[in-house]
């Protein structure tokens, strides 16, 4: 009879600045979040809105794909950018291609953005401290079966009021979408 002799793993060396890539990455996702919505609020062009919207709704897909979860990072890319920048930019297609020039003088345009960043300033420290200093309740862990098949059978069955009313809020971006366009048609 023979005796095996097992050897030890060889251990794992991380890379250098291997640390340093998932905060890296979820800065990123981070950034492209606040940079797409800083560039959906500021744009002058409808399409340049629409845009910034659809680099936001990127930056939220990463940031749900960071959170273990996966599957509400791919509802984010299919209804919001496959289903309503899609749809609004086929709005502004059919629109007319002419946009009125921004009303108001310049100091008071001013006045509201800083009101604006004001406004949300104080949001944002107030939910950073809640997020910082809150005490929150330690949440048991999760050991539920979430595979395709299982979240298939939950969205049609327990979750099925939330589904529709998803679904609505599509038909309410295509009606809205068709409004625009007919309303921009009928002007010239």
């Amino acid at each position: 009879m023979s005796s095996s002799v097992l050897l030890p793993l060889a251990e794992v060396t991380p890379l250098p600045g291997s640390t340093y890539i998932i905060p890296a990455l979820f800065l990123f996702f981070f950034a492209t979040t606040v940079a797409g919505a800083l560039v959906a609020v500021a744009a002058q062009r409808i399409i340049r809105g629409v845009c910034g919207l659809a680099v936001c709704c990127l930056g939220l897909a990463g940031l749900y794909y960071f959170l273990n979860s996966p599957f509400l990072a791919l509802m984010e890319l299919l209804i919001y950018v496959g289903a309503v920048c899609v749809t609004i930019i086929f709005a502004v297609m059919l629109a007319e291609p002419d946009e009125p020039a921004p009303t108001g003088s310049l100091p008071r345009r001013l006045c509201g953005a800083a009101a604006t960043v004001v406004v949300a300033g104080a949001i944002f420290w107030s939910l950073a401290r809640l997020g910082v200093f809150g005490r929150w309740p330690t949440l048991a862990l999760d050991t539920r079966d979430w595979s395709v098949q299982k979240i298939g059978v939950e969205l049609l069955t327990t979750y099925s009021f939330a589904f529709e009313a998803i679904s609505l809020v599509l038909l309410v971006a295509i009606l809205g979408a068709l409004a625009i366009a007919r309303s921009g048609r009928h002007n010239a």
